[in-house]
């Protein structure tokens, strides 16, 4: 049996989800997203990921009707805390890490970013799904350092600066792009949050 063939629409009333495995989905998912990276979001079709994945068209329109509820379950899936297991025991260390960690993920993420471009701002279900894929587990992580550094008295919990350094973060990672044609890397991410973000907060 080709995967073609498993991928198919059983008999009439099978659960819509039945043929497909969490390691099939994954590859679908995968490939939308990779795919929306090279080529930009308007020029990715359903019919382009079911070749690349060699499956058949009618199982993913079965699966997930359109192409924006498509991408937007990709976002879903692929969306991770990476701030989450950061805690080095101080707020420096904490942030200086968090600086590590973006900068890392920042090619990959600012190109999504990109690629999806227009087609985020037309679509309410895709601006959703990139928001609680890429930015809102990034945000809470970030919120919940900066109360720990607060709790261990490390900054004054008026500190007038701790409501903006999600911003501060997330905004070096789009615009250097913008600004300087090129990401922002760890080393560029590391010397902003040593520059910028440590001193507002009153750290070393």
């Amino acid at each position: 049996m080709t995967s073609q063939d498993a991928d198919r629409p059983g008999p009439a009333g099978a659960s819509r989800r039945s043929k497909i495995t969490p390691e099939r989905e994954r590859e679908f998912f995968d490939a939308v997203l990779e795919q929306i990276r090279e080529c930009g979001y308007d020029a990715v079709t359903m019919e382009g990921v079911a070749a690349s994945t060699r499956c058949s068209k009618s199982t993913l329109y079965r699966q997930w009707r359109t192409k924006p509820q498509f991408v937007a379950a990709a976002l879903r899936f692929s969306g991770r805390a990476r701030f989450a297991l950061i805690d080095t025991g101080t707020l420096a260390g904490d942030l200086r890490e968090a600086a590590r960690c973006a900068g890392e993920l920042s090619p990959k993420d600012a190109t999504l970013f990109q690629a999806l471009g227009h087609a985020v701002l037309q679509d309410r279900e895709l601006t959703q799904a990139l928001r609680e894929a890429l930015v809102d587990p990034e945000i809470a992580a970030l919120e919940e350092i900066l109360r720990r550094g607060v709790e261990r008295g490390e900054v004054d919990a008026d500190n007038p600066a701790l409501e903006y350094v999600p911003a501060q973060i997330f905004g070096v990672l789009r615009a250097r792009p913008v600004l300087e044609g090129r990401n922002a890397d760890p080393d560029y991410v590391l010397r902003f949050v040593e520059a910028a973000v440590l001193p507002a907060l009153g750290l070393r």
